[in-house]
């Protein structure tokens, strides 16, 4: 009853939305740091981390780091960045790897990102990431999930969504074809999908196919670039 619950509500907000194109932007470092004399301490991120798996160790609300940080939504975080964790007593170290992990999250394509989380095309935002790839290319499971929507959806196209626990869902729109149905178990790194072209005639992509990615905490957007290495 939960899942359909959750599945219903997913459902709803991305055909209400939908997704936006955009054009292309570099990433940005985090310059900015919080007032010295704020309870907490300084994080120095090692190569692969993600504020995600940042936030997870320190057992602290993402937002309230990327807030404190007042990191961009274009951000990308990068080796030895300070972070600030706001009320942690002691630096922690942080488990992962560079290819994600099983508990952690990968690309699930390999490209150029040419639409960036919550930017504005028209009367649209872009709830996601748009990752560039060569038409009918491999999409990968960005974690172990399990497959809750399999099908076309008004304004995204062939779709998969994955429950990935933790109340964490991954989207991979605009495909191509489908090659897991609903209800399989998948493990990271299996291919799931083929890119396609998302919808003909967005403005400014009407000859470029690409994946459209998103990351959801229950039922809201959550910035992508958080979460993958």
């Amino acid at each position: 009853m939960k899942i359909t619950y959750l599945f219903v509500v997913i459902t709803v907000a991305f055909t209400a939305a939908g997704c936006a194109g955009v054009r292309a932007k570099r990433d940005y470092l985090v310059a900015d740091l919080p007032e010295p004399d704020r309870l907490g301490i300084y994080h120095k991120a090692r190569k692969g981390e993600t504020l995600w798996r940042i936030a997870k160790t320190y057992d602290v609300p993402i937002d309230d780091i990327i807030r404190t940080n007042r990191i961009p939504s274009v951000a990308k975080i990068e080796e030895n960045q300070l972070i600030f964790i706001p009320g942690a007593p002691a630096v922690r170290d942080v488990a992962h790897d560079k290819e994600g992990g099983s508990n952690g999250f990968i690309w699930p394509v390999q490209g150029k990102i040419v639409g960036y989380f919550h930017e504005r095309n028209s009367t649209q935002f872009n709830k996601g990431i748009d990752i560039h790839a060569q038409e009918g290319e491999s999409v990968r499971a960005a974690r172990q999930g399990r497959v809750v929507f399999a099908d076309y959806l008004a304004g995204y196209g062939y779709t998969l969504i994955l429950d990935h626990a933790e109340s964490l869902y991954s989207v991979y729109a605009g495909n191509a074809k489908l090659l897991v149905k609903l209800n399989d178990l998948v493990r990271q790194g299996e291919e799931i999908a083929q890119v396609g072209r998302l919808l003909a005639g967005r403005q400014g992509r009407e000859d470029l196919a690409y994946l459209h990615f998103e990351i959801r905490k229950n039922a809201a957007e959550d910035n992508p670039l958080y979460y993958l290495p």
